[in-house]
């Protein structure tokens, strides 16, 4: 296994939403039954929404290095996602009639300020990642493991909106990257540029009479000369000077 191509294995907020996964899916387990889930309809959006967390996290982390658009839109579906079930799990308390912890109280103060590792992996990484993500969960055990559902309900809230707000600052960190380097298309466009005006400068292509750099044939799309050939500067669009073809 390439790690080049795992780099989210390290990411905090692929490690919480397999936390929040795992959990989840013991929260399904055994707190909804034919009674209070009849259609099972519950379930599996919940587990579903769960599920897509670290997937879309994972595949966005995939594409960082050809489409940072496509992470940033994956990203956003895993906060989308977490938002839904995070939801749930506040309809959960209210249809108990009871109400989420307060941001004052000592058990979101607790699950709030619980740290996580961080990631020591060596060559093993799948094995050694499988065993750091059950590592974070049994930190949240005390709350996790509650014959309680509405304290499970309320960790795995506290642990949702968490991830949310995680996920919103590495959503602000892709953009500035974004700015900053461009996209797949950018990068392609780029190149292409490059290697055109590489081939001008190999054809003796005259310069560009406005800024004075190589020029570059180029195929006019619209006008009387559409379809014809000429000279168009390698600046473009900074700079627009253009020279006839003789």
């Amino acid at each position: 296994m390439k790690i080049s191509n795992f780099g989210y294995f390290w990411l905090d907020t692929w490690v919480i939403a397999n936390v929040i996964q795992l959990a989840t899916q013991d929260f399904c387990a055994r707190f909804l039954n034919r009674s209070n889930d009849p259609c099972g309809r519950q379930y599996d959006q919940m587990t579903q929404a769960a599920r897509s967390a670290p997937a879309n996290i994972a595949e966005g982390n995939s594409r960082h290095s050809t489409s940072k658009e496509t992470e940033m839109k994956l990203t956003d579906v895993a906060r989308a996602t977490l938002s839904e079930l995070a939801n749930d799990y506040l309809n959960w308390l209210l249809k108990h009639e009871q109400l989420p912890w307060s941001i004052h109280s000592t058990e979101y103060t607790a699950v709030a300020s619980t740290r996580f590792d961080k990631p020591e992996y060596q060559d093993d990484v799948l094995y050694q990642s499988s065993i750091h993500i059950l590592k974070q969960k049994h930190r949240f055990d005390v709350w996790l493991q509650s014959e309680d559902s509405m304290t499970v309900a309320n960790c795995l809230l506290v642990l949702c909106n968490r991830l949310v707000m995680m996920l919103s600052k590495q959503i602000e960190s892709q953009l500035a990257t974004f700015r900053e380097e461009g996209g797949f298309t950018e990068a392609l466009t780029a190149e292409r540029l490059a290697h055109r005006t590489e081939q001008s400068l190999q054809a003796d292509a005259p310069t560009c009479p406005v800024c004075g750099k190589p020029m570059i044939k180029r195929v006019a799309k619209k006008g009387v000369n559409s379809g014809r050939e000429f000279w168009s500067c390698s600046g473009y669009p900074q700079c627009n000077g253009t020279r006839n073809i003789v």
